[in-house]
């Protein structure tokens, strides 16, 4: 069962280490710090290295992508007519050139 307590930096680190889940509303937690800046470097790339050797699990990275989305910044468009859409990640793991992520300086030219 889920512990809800908020999970330290160091607590969900060592989690990773033993390849153990970090649980939605801790990851939550977790993902207010560091978008908030309260979380040093350090310990940020630590633990999403952690994650990503432990492999991320639906509930972490669903609990990411809604902080992320809490944090972001609304831009309202009033014209959304010449609007493209250049979204990639590259990290399909197929060794390819991702060319989403060069097109953004086609499209601002």
């Amino acid at each position: 069962m889920p512990n809800s307590h908020k999970i330290t930096a160091s607590e969900a680190l060592q989690r990773t280490i033993e390849h153990r889940e970090i649980f939605h509303d801790e990851m939550l937690h977790l993902m207010r710090l560091i978008m908030g800046g309260e979380m040093s470097p350090v310990m940020m790339a630590a633990l999403i290295t952690g994650l990503r050797v432990k492999k991320e699990t639906i509930g972490e990275i669903t609990a990411a992508a809604q902080v992320m989305r809490e944090f972001s910044t609304k831009v309202n468009v009033a014209d959304k007519t010449h609007l493209v859409d250049i979204v990639g990640t590259g990290g399909d793991g197929s060794h390819t050139f991702n060319i989403s992520t060069c097109s953004m300086f086609v499209a601002a030219a």
